[in-house]
């Protein structure tokens, strides 16, 4: 890198830090902070979707599939990716949206209380906040040894600077800021994605590379499926992928919940689903035709890509590179800081704190920011441990620990939004999240020689059938359970619940500002909610927040 490449890059620091200075003001409630108030377009929630599943881990773990195995990267990856957000545009988008239109909701759990009980959300919570930490940590590693190879800089120091940028934007401007900046790092990442496309065709003889360059590379490049990737491992990929991208990991199911309404919701994922078919195509290419043009130093190849940066643009177009490299993991993590504040501030606080449960606007908001540091604190310690014998490297984490852990955490906050599945409750949570932490441990280290598809989709896989086969058992169907499912499966979807959107910073300001007491009781009539107590104001106490609408004031709670 040179004086213009480095001019490059913190330019884009600047940008981003005033992306969330400007954010800063549109945020004065806990629900602009976490859910945009509701207020987010359905292409920016799409944009933002999209930006914040993948990092860039995509430039260097699995840049070295593609170096090494071609187009599998693809097909075993981002191509299940794309149908599982289409699966879930219709099955999971609308519902995670009603949870903030209908039930005023600003954390993607905070819901579990009246759907199961505080024992389940508070186990869901807390295991998905550790994952968090060391799946995040990982994408930091990431982005370092990247930063590491250009600059020269250490892990640690790439670490640092990379977590410190980070912190700042999305600190300030909450969900507001992390869409605004994803908006942003698009655009970049859509002109450094087609200047190395553009870069690679003019090494393998212009436009006509496209289909004459297989005929140079291995084999197996052209082999949608090979080597450990096989038919196997992308159905498992598919099945994981589909809970993870539709909010199994929480800070996709913001996008979701932040639109105006549930048709929103699904116009976000379709578009999300499109971006992830096609996009990923264009920033491929130039990976599988890599070892015609460089020689990978390390043995899984995640150097390729920067190696081949390095060697074909010029500086200047060097630098836009390397920011496209920075804008998906910050893109990623910022977003995934979010989603933990919401659920620490929202949903742990409240239930370990009596002074959270009383918590003013002012408080809140202070609450959800320093938690968003403290979580980025963490990951970014995590990080500098990602190459120890007890992580491994960067690739095993992501693709070992957080597709083998999402899924017992992920069935049942994903599958108590369904009716299908309205006779499972806490009993069937817990004991299907338990058995599928159990399941991974047992297929990672209690036994040898498993294979990795095996490994991936055993814990999802145990959950799900525990889940299910639970609560036709053991069937824990309430009134109270059953108003709650009624508000998120109904398809009554017009102007009412649009009006519902528009109101959330308003009427649902104190809803959003509060954590969710047991005490809260509400009267579910029909689609609308109406608070039991007249004491319930957000000035006397903790705001009764319509999600209680489980808590029916003729039944019994939890």
């Amino acid at each position: 890198m040179n004086s213009l490449d480095w001019t490059v890059l913190i330019s884009y620091f600047g940008v981003m830090v005033l992306i969330g200075v400007w954010s800063h003001k549109r945020v004065d409630t806990v629900g602009d902070y976490f859910t945009a108030g509701g207020r987010m377009p359905w292409w920016l929630s799409g944009i933002s979707h999209h930006m914040s599943g993948y990092s860039a881990v995509m430039f260097t773990g699995y840049a070295g599939i593609a170096y090494q195995y071609g187009i599998t990267s693809y097909v075993t990856w981002s191509f299940p990716i794309a149908v599982g957000i289409a699966i879930g545009a219709k099955a999971f988008a609308p519902r995670l949206n009603r949870l903030r239109s209908r039930l005023h909701v600003a954390s993607p759990l905070e819901y579990l209380k009246a759907r199961y009980n505080l024992p389940t959300q508070q186990a869901l919570a807390w295991s998905g906040v550790l994952l968090k930490i060391v799946d995040v940590g990982a994408k930091w590693a990431a982005i370092a040894t990247l930063l590491s190879v250009f600059t020269g800089v250490s892990l640690n120091q790439g670490i640092l600077i990379t977590g410190a940028v980070t912190a700042v934007y999305c600190t300030v401007g909450g969900l507001w800021a992390d869409a605004l900046t994803e908006l942003g790092q698009f655009i970049i990442q859509l002109c450094a994605g087609i200047a190395m496309f553009v870069a690679v065709l003019g090494e393998i003889g212009g436009f006509s590379g496209l289909w004459t360059v297989w005929d140079d590379l291995p084999a197996n490049h052209t082999h949608p499926t090979t080597g450990p990737f096989t038919l196997t491992f992308l159905l498992a990929y598919l099945f994981i992928k589909t809970f993870e991208y539709n909010g199994g990991m929480w800070n996709q199911a913001q996008r979701y919940m932040a639109t105006g309404s549930a048709r929103e919701a699904t116009r976000s994922a379709r578009l999300s689903s499109l971006l992830w078919a096609f996009w990923p195509l264009v920033l491929f290419f130039p990976m599988w035709v890599a070892p015609l043009l460089v020689k990978a130093r390390k043995p899984d190849a995640s150097d390729s890509y920067a190696l081949l940066t390095e060697q074909l643009l010029p500086h200047g177009l060097l630098g836009l590179v390397i920011v496209g490299f920075f804008s998906h993991t910050m893109a990623m993590c910022s977003s995934d800081a979010n989603a933990i504040a919401a659920v620490f501030t929202r949903d742990i606080a409240p239930a370990v704190s009596a002074k959270a449960r009383g918590w003013s606007q002012r408080a809140g908001l202070i609450a959800a920011r320093w938690t968003t540091l403290g979580f980025l604190a963490l990951s970014m310690s995590v990080a500098t441990q990602v190459n120890s014998p007890a992580f491994k490297d960067i690739i095993t984490i992501v693709i070992k620990w957080v597709a083998g852990l999402m899924g017992p955490i992920a069935i049942p906050f994903m599958l108590g939004l369904l009716r299908w599945w309205r006779r499972s409750g806490p009993v069937a949570a817990l004991v299907s999240w338990a058995c599928g932490l159990f399941a991974f441990w047992l297929v990672n280290y209690g036994m040898d020689g498993v294979s990795t598809q095996i490994q991936i989709v055993t814990p999802l896989s145990t959950s799900l059938v525990l889940y299910t086969l639970l609560g036709w058992l053991h069937s824990e169907e309430t009134p109270e359970r059953n108003a709650v499912l009624d508000k998120i499966n109904d398809d009554d979807d017009g102007e009412g619940t649009a009006s519902a959107a528009a109101l959330v910073p308003q009427a649902a300001a104190a809803a959003a500002a509060q954590p969710l007491t047991a005490a809260d009781t509400v009267t579910a009539t029909g689609t609308s909610v109406e608070t039991a107590s007249p004491d319930d104001s957000p000035a006397a106490s903790p705001a009764a927040s319509p999600v209680e609408a489980g808590k029916s004031t003729a039944g019994a709670t939890d």
